[in-house]
């Protein structure tokens, strides 16, 4: 992106609960790393072009496939995220996590597959071995030609390639590039948390890819943001997804990762939607412990540290604040879109010195 960086949300002063590690995004969570290719244009019979894929590795750029064990929740089921029968019967997955526009699942699954093939080639050269990658989607398809499949291998590859660690970009990149949130423009957004569990450190984050949510209901922090910056008459309909990982390096079961997964329902929610009808939110939890080969290269006989369910408080606590607050940084850091529907109108970035006017009279500013 070309355009200057924005404030996020706690450096606008908003009152976000919680302490966040060191740059307040997934990639605190040590081994993630996050990676984009961000698609803007227009075609040669003037339609436009806004999208992208989004890249996340669990466990980086290693050559070893290693299970990564986790966790899903179905909170509405309008949307696609590859892979996930496999994770609610084994408990984990192995491979990236990549997110995209609705029509370009299948090609980044593609992409991913060839890519796990490359990456994991000791693997597959010493037996007979599968790739199923996590691909998951929300529709850009009102501000982008979605059906002109401008997403390509190459893309998703050059995604892959360079996810690193560090800052994470955030609002009109990657696959978050064409998506609004509370009829807002939006996209992608991320936010972590550092927590204790009896004394130990450990991380949990959120990233989403935030396409949903109607504006009446929109709420910053307890206040009704939404109530004061109407929309007009005929443009509250829901018409839109949200994608929301999170990672930890909290020892975690699968049956504990899925409990962690549903939190994120709470998290969203804190912003005011109702999931309506027609999105789709799939929110998928990992954690990056108890790195060990896959079952078919280890002994019968296994061993996992886990923490008790009795002190899972903490982590689902983090995963809660973190997706909310990822929510609101995804529409901070967002930039204004042109619509590709005809009749459609440009989808506005949220404005911040009104958002913080709106707050205030609240008492919910940095001087509150």
């Amino acid at each position: 992106m070309t355009t200057a960086k924005k404030p996020r949300g706690r450096e606008l002063g908003l009152p976000f609960p919680g302490k966040t590690g060191p740059l307040n995004a997934i990639t605190d969570v040590p081994g993630v790393l996050v990676g984009y290719t961000t698609l803007d244009g227009t075609t040669a019979d003037g339609k436009i072009i806004k999208t992208g894929v989004t890249a996340l590795l669990p466990r980086g750029h290693i050559n070893e496939p290693q299970p990564v064990w986790a966790g899903l929740h179905r909170f509405n089921g309008n949307g696609e995220m590859t892979g996930t029968h496999w994770i609610e019967d084994a408990g984990y997955f192995f491979g990236p996590i990549l997110i995209t526009n609705t029509h370009s699942v299948g090609m980044v699954h593609h992409a991913a597959v060839r890519w796990m093939i490359t990456q994991y080639a000791q693997a597959w050269a010493e037996r007979p071995m599968w790739a199923m990658p996590v691909v998951a989607e929300t529709y850009d398809g009102e501000f982008s030609d979605i059906d002109g499949l401008h997403v390509t291998e190459a893309h998703a590859l050059a995604a892959l390639n360079g996810a690193k660690a560090g800052p994470v970009a955030e609002g009109n990149v990657g696959g978050g590039n064409g998506m609004r949130c509370y009829k807002f423009k939006g996209g992608t957004g991320t936010s972590s948390r550092a927590i204790e569990v009896d004394g130990k450190p450990y991380t949990v984050a959120a990233l989403v890819q935030s396409n949903h949510g109607v504006r009446e209901v929109f709420t910053v922090l307890g206040v009704p943001v939404g109530k004061h910056m109407p929309l007009l008459a005929g443009q509250a309909k829901e018409l839109g997804s949200i994608i929301i990982i999170i990672a930890t390096d909290a020892p975690m079961l699968p049956h504990q990762l899925r409990r962690l997964a549903r939190r994120a329902a709470i998290g969203f929610g804190r912003n005011g939607t109702f999931g309506g009808n027609s999105s789709g939110d799939i929110f998928l939890a990992f954690s990056t412990a108890n790195a060990k080969p896959l079952p078919q290269f280890s002994p019968s006989h296994l061993s996992m540290e886990h923490l008790n369910d009795g002190a899972c408080d903490a982590v689902y606590l983090g995963a809660v604040e973190s997706t909310e607050e990822a929510v609101i940084n995804s529409m901070l850091a967002a930039q204004d879109t042109p619509a590709y529907r005809k009749g459609s109108a440009t989808c506005k970035a949220i404005d911040h010195t009104e958002l913080m006017r709106i707050m205030a009279l609240y008492g919910r500013g940095p001087a509150a």
